[in-house]
């Protein structure tokens, strides 16, 4: 998202008109935006206080200075040397454009009081202690602050300003990061639930535990006859029809037909005990291998069905996805 950054320009004013309008100008095309109080008679502390309000507020601090010390504040600094100090004092990134030779300044744009020239001294020596560029004209000096901004962004990002409506309030910050951790838990669930067994389903026959099944078929009368079959036969089996969903009646017409070939009369009639496919089925469910399913259907269809769980799924892959 696009941000503008606020920058708080200070300088005395009478001597830099023109250097001024070229540094706004180069903050302007770099979609800043700039801020300055020496339009403003700096003259009590209700107007300092308002200053240090509008540093606080923005993201830079640029300071231009060339031949004068600037009016002088209560405490016997300039309003320039205050604003610069504060900003020190607030952290905020500071830049500074000196004039790379105050003797050069044209008479009227320089200080000609001995105690002005000294503390005019005493604040340059201090602002060179920090981040400073130089400049001779008021075009290098609006060429130096574009380059010198870009770079300070950069390499100092701060927070900046956007538009409000572009903004996410914090409650909407808040439930977005509220949803994301409850999709991350969701998330986490499923997994576990696609890959870990029911608790408690440790001491349940599952696996290559043998089951006897019992069925009934005719031929030349009705036998009665059993089979034994582990539960992952039994899954191997019926699974694949529960990929999506299926009947309960599908599902014993599939074991029938299974029985069947497991039946050397290979009878056209059998049925599997009712007793054990309702266990097997009970079976199936408590390993948490398969689950009612909860598609919508018509009024007039009473059936049940039934349908893989994600566990279910997994463990039916492992039992029939063939291997390389």
């Amino acid at each position: 998202m696009d941000k503008k950054y606020q920058i708080f320009v200070s300088s005395t004013f009478s001597d830099l008109i023109e250097e001024r309008q070229e540094v706004m100008q180069a903050l302007l095309e770099l979609d800043c935006i700039p801020v300055g109080m020496e339009l403003f008679p700096a003259a009590d502390d209700d107007q300092w206080t308002l200053i240090k309000g509008l540093i606080d507020d923005c993201d830079y601090y640029v300071l231009i200075q060339a031949g004068r010390y600037g009016s002088i504040g209560p405490e016997g600094r300039s309003y320039t040397q205050m604003e610069y100090e504060y900003a020190l004092e607030k952290n905020i990134p500071i830049i500074s454009f000196l004039h790379s030779d105050v003797s050069k300044i044209e008479k009227g744009k320089s200080e000609d009081v001995a105690e002005s020239i000294e503390k005019l001294n005493a604040f340059r020596n201090l602002v060179q202690k920090k981040m400073c560029r130089f400049w001779a004209s008021p075009a290098e000096l609006g060429s130096q602050v574009s380059r010198s901004l870009v770079k300070l962004i950069k390499s100092k990002p701060q927070t900046g300003w956007i538009r409000a409506n572009l903004a996410s309030s914090d409650e909407a910050n808040a439930e977005i990061a509220r949803l994301r951790k409850e999709a991350d838990e969701l998330k986490a669930k499923l997994e576990k639930a696609r890959t870990t067994a029911p608790e408690g389903s440790a001491g349940l026959q599952q696996g290559n535990d043998v089951f006897v099944l019992n069925y009934s078929y005719y031929y030349g009368g009705e036998n009665e006859s059993s089979v034994e079959l582990t539960w992952n036969e039994c899954f191997y089996l019926l699974a694949p029809l529960m990929l999506d969903e299926s009947s309960e009646s599908n599902l014993r017409k599939e074991l029938d037909e299974y029985l069947k070939l497991q039946t050397e009369e290979r009878p056209r009639i059998l049925n599997v005990n009712s007793v054990d496919f309702q266990t097997l089925k009970v079976q199936f469910v408590a390993l948490g291998l398969i689950a009612k399913s909860e598609k919508k259907r018509s009024i007039k269809d009473s059936g049940t069905y039934w349908s893989l769980t994600p566990y279910g799924e997994t463990k039916m892959m492992q039992l029939r996805a063939l291997k390389r």
